[in-house]
């Protein structure tokens, strides 16, 4: 069985890998259809995380089931199906209050850039589709099961409502989905932050009325100009680095409120935020609780959040995937085994 392993920074190769198919009751076993990488991936690539051995990596994923443990009962073997980036099982009092991210009995996948993957708490996590989809569809329902979610619940953490205007710091695959998630959500504005074209014209494409290049003082001026002078009611950040924690507080009016889903690296200076009074929700994305609705759309041909994915590669490429990543040549990398 091959996957994705990372050795160390810069260095991600397709290696067989320790056998994923050993099933617990209530596991799964997925082939895998499509793959990608995360830009979040990109934090032990570039060394930024650390990487103490080597380690499967990926934590997305579509594809079709190939066995199923003996408690499973919501997915069958033949089923198409997408699982969202971190396994919950459905049944804790934290999912049943919507909060999937949080499951008490959560779990990770042990690295999805594979051939195959095992889907702990399957009956949680997998959703399956009606029946075998279109292969044009693939890459949106990829989305699914992180960038898509992610967006939108940058979205809905920063409370985006008919009539909102939404500033989006960040132009990478989870900004730009967070773009289409606002506008899903019913914004009258919303203002894609980007300097690249190309991710400019997706942002377009995904419904953003205004594209800001600027950043700093000059950013926030722009923002406040489109905004009445305020500032943007909702602000989703969708990078986490400091400068960009930094520029969402400098474009959120008065009273808004910022959604995070940029895996934090840095701070936010809370007493600005006090005597702002703005308001400060976000994390991990709620996949299991997002997913039905999502995949609705996608197979409904509402929304296409597979146009993030601008460079399709052989699992056999991973490193290529990596590289075009890091060096800003791709949004997003799709993967086939």
């Amino acid at each position: 069985m091959y996957g994705a392993i990372i050795h160390a920074p810069g260095d991600v190769r397709r290696e067989e890998r320790p056998d994923p198919t050993l099933l617990e009751p209530t596991d799964a076993i997925v082939r895998t259809v499509a793959a990608c990488v995360c830009g979040s991936d990109l934090w032990r690539y570039r060394g930024i995380a650390d990487v103490p051995e080597p380690t499967p990596i990926g934590h997305e994923i579509c594809g079709v089931v190939t066995a199923i443990g003996a408690d499973v009962r919501t997915v069958a073997v033949g089923d198409f199906v997408v699982g969202g980036f971190n396994p919950s099982d459905g049944t804790c009092a934290l999912c049943e209050k919507g909060a999937t991210a949080n499951c008490l009995h959560g779990a990770r996948y042990d690295g999805a850039q594979a051939e195959q993957v095992r889907i702990p708490h399957a009956d949680g996590t997998l959703v399956a589709t009606p029946s075998m989809p279109e292969d044009d569809l693939v890459p949106s329902l990829l989305a699914l099961s992180d960038v898509m979610c992610t967006g939108w619940h940058a979205a809905v953490s920063a409370g985006v409502t008919e009539g909102s205007s939404v500033a989006v710091v960040g132009d990478g695959a989870v900004g730009l989905c967070a773009v289409l998630a606002a506008v899903q959500l019913g914004a009258s504005t919303v203002i894609a932050m980007s300097r690249h074209a190309p991710r400019q014209e997706v942002a377009r494409r995904f419904g953003a009325a205004h594209v800001v290049a600027e950043r700093g003082e000059e950013g926030a001026a722009a923002v406040k100009e489109l905004t009445g002078g305020i500032g943007a009611d909702c602000v989703l950040e969708c990078v986490g680095t400091e400068d960009a924690r930094l520029q969402a507080l400098a474009v959120v009016r008065d009273g808004g409120a910022i959604g995070l889903v940029g895996v934090p690296h840095g701070d936010l200076p809370v007493n600005e935020l006090f005597w702002r009074n703005v308001g400060l929700r976000g994390g991990p994305a709620n996949c299991a609780a997002y997913l039905p609705e999502l995949l609705e759309k996608v197979l409904a041909r509402e929304i296409e959040p597979g146009l993030v994915f601008d460079l399709e590669l052989p699992l056999a490429e991973i490193g290529e995937a990596y590289a075009a990543m890091d060096e800003r040549r791709a949004i997003k990398v799709l993967v086939r085994p």
